[in-house]
């Protein structure tokens, strides 16, 4: 039994002090593993839901390859364009990509976020607090994005695609020459044979078509939302501290902070999403020579609208697709915390660890 005597920490401690300190060490050791499973859990379950939302943003933000006219749809009239020309499965179309690119950036970001931030702030103390909260954050997205990228170009064809008929029907009426050495690429029957065909006739490049873009867009958001939902964080700590009658666990925190600062985020990056996707969708008819042309050519075109195309769309995939995220890495926490309060063990309830000052366990 430990005492408060002073000459107790000269002591050897009782075995059950011993054990609640192993089980700690054990906790912490897998603490990162458990963030890449939670993570990846969350990210493919906020992209399942909220894909078909996805889908209309592409769509929206990839017309003007698709149809070369500045004749361009609304919101509105591009969700009936694919209800009429492909039905239900014209929105799901693209999602078995999507789902395996979320899971492994999830992964990483939940995975790497928390060591990379615990890092940062011990060896470089000067850049604690919201730096150290952005680069975590864009660092666990950027290691990611080798598995992402290649999904996302899948995905992204796949979804403009819609399904077979309708995709016939298009190069049809656009006399659009296919296969090989077309200007556009032929349909994708699926995950896998879409990857295979782009590798076949593109290579590596055309799996990675716009990777550098992707880094553009998802570096400053994955910064962005981790630096709001901390900054929204403390707010919401604070008034527990005020009203203490008024607080709510940690997976209703979640759903509602991760969607503003995801919703924000999006809003903010739409820009670098527009540019990312154009280049992305355009297969081996090459509109855009790169980057910087691909901005010039936007700006010249369709002026400072055309880089916020689809941003309603985007924030409205992104604020649930966020919230349901965080809701479920917290869910996923609280259980496990519950299941380690039995064996004395203290397990973190926040999404991002917060600086707290260190507890000693004693045990009776």
């Amino acid at each position: 039994m430990a005492t408060k005597s002073s000459d107790s920490s000269h002591k050897q401690s009782p075995p059950s002090f011993r054990k609640s300190v192993e089980i700690k060490a054990t906790h912490d050791q897998f603490f990162v593993w458990r963030e890449f499973l939670w993570g990846g859990i969350a990210g493919a379950f906020g992209e399942g839901m909220m894909h078909p939302v996805d889908t209309l943003k592409t769509r929206l933000q990839s017309q003007i390859i698709m149809n070369a006219t500045q004749r361009q749809k609304s919101i509105p009239q591009m969700l009936r364009t694919v209800w009429v020309g492909d039905g239900l499965k014209g929105f799901y179309r693209g999602i078995a990509p999507g789902v395996t690119g979320s899971l492994a950036t999830g992964a990483t970001y939940f995975g790497f976020i928390e060591s990379t931030k615990k890092w940062i702030e011990e060896s470089h103390p000067s850049l604690a607090g919201h730096w150290a909260h952005f680069i975590a954050g864009a660092v666990g997205d950027t290691l990611g994005s080798f598995i992402y990228v290649p999904c996302e170009v899948i995905k992204q064809r796949m979804q403009i695609q819609g399904t077979s008929s309708s995709w016939s029907s298009y190069i049809s009426r656009n006399s659009v020459p296919v296969q090989p050495r077309g200007d556009m690429y032929g349909y994708y029957t699926g995950m896998f044979q879409a990857g295979c065909s782009i590798w076949k006739e593109q290579g590596p490049k055309g799996l990675y078509a716009g990777y550098w873009s992707t880094l553009a867009r998802d570096v400053p958001f994955a910064g962005l939302m981790v630096v709001f939902y901390e900054g929204l964080k403390d707010l919401t700590d604070q008034g527990k501290k005020k009203f203490p009658q008024y607080g709510v666990n940690s997976s209703i925190e979640g759903l509602v902070l991760g969607g503003l600062a995801g919703g924000l985020s999006a809003y903010l990056t739409t820009p670098l999403d527009v540019v990312k996707t154009r280049l992305q969708v355009q297969g081996s008819t090459i509109k855009y020579k790169g980057w910087l042309d691909a901005v010039g050519q936007i700006w010249r075109k369709e002026g400072p609208q055309g880089f916020f195309r689809g941003s309603v769309p985007r924030v409205m995939w992104y604020l649930p697709a966020s919230a349901l995220t965080f809701m479920a890495v917290e869910f996923l926490r609280d259980n496990f915390r519950e299941k380690s309060n039995n064996n004395n063990n203290v397990v973190s309830n926040l999404s991002i660890e917060r600086k707290t000052s260190s507890t000693s366990v004693h045990e009776g």
